[in-house]
């Protein structure tokens, strides 16, 4: 008799949850974001523009650098249309057609060792850009994660899928090589789904671009 209803109820169960849960989902985003102008005034980025030059990234995800840009650019059109954003392709580009693609990539090797980027080719870049400012990205960690929250019968029919990352992001002035913005954040996006699609590194990405750009002048 036991054995007749659990395989009676099982089937049940399941079709339940199935119902009820991959339509079902909390988002929970946990953030602590800050910033620093240092000398970025109002209308500076309208009147001059912002060039996306390649992010840094922690070893192991240096293959969402393009991701992790095309993400910021394409929010930073979308929340700040008044600034003349161009996209990190649009840079690399622009230093390959200026065939100065080795002083871009010795300037990228002295930011690793220094945290400075060269004023001389910093302003290069502005140049060929034809912009003043310089948006550079820093990755510094990433991870994703999924955990069961409701099981029956040893399936996981209830799942939190959630992604942590923490990023820098910061606004060079390329005429004269200072900093002049600086922004750095760190998020937790969680939520309960019945679905197994996890937390993207896009999805979390762009909540991150959506904080940190609300906060420029």
């Amino acid at each position: 008799m036991r054995l007749f209803l659990r395989s009676i109820c099982l089937p049940a169960c399941i079709m339940l949850a199935v119902i009820i849960f991959p339509g079902c989902s909390i988002d929970q985003v946990h953030s602590t974001a800050d910033h620093e102008d240092f000398s970025l005034n109002k209308n500076n980025l309208e009147t001059y523009g912002l060039a996306f030059i390649t992010p840094s990234t922690v070893t192991g995800q240096e293959e969402d650098k393009q991701t992790l840009a095309f993400a910021f650019a394409n929010v930073m059109q979308e929340k700040r249309p008044d600034i003349r954003v161009v996209s990190l392709p649009e840079t690399i580009s622009a230093i390959n057609i200026a065939n100065v693609s080795e002083e871009y990539k010795l300037m990228y090797v002295d930011y690793r060792d220094t945290g400075v980027f060269k004023r001389d080719l910093l302003k290069k870049v502005g140049e060929i850009t034809g912009t003043r400012y310089l948006a550079q990205l820093k990755l510094s960690d990433f991870s994703q994660d999924s955990k069961a929250r409701f099981s029956l019968f040893g399936l996981r029919l209830l799942q939190t899928k959630e992604a942590n990352i923490r990023m820098f992001f910061q606004i060079w002035d390329s005429s004269d090589g200072t900093i002049a913005w600086e922004g750095t954040e760190e998020m937790t996006y969680s939520w309960d789904t019945g679905s197994e699609k996890p937390v993207t590194f896009r999805a979390i990405v762009e909540k991150t671009a959506q904080n940190l750009i609300s906060r420029l002048p």
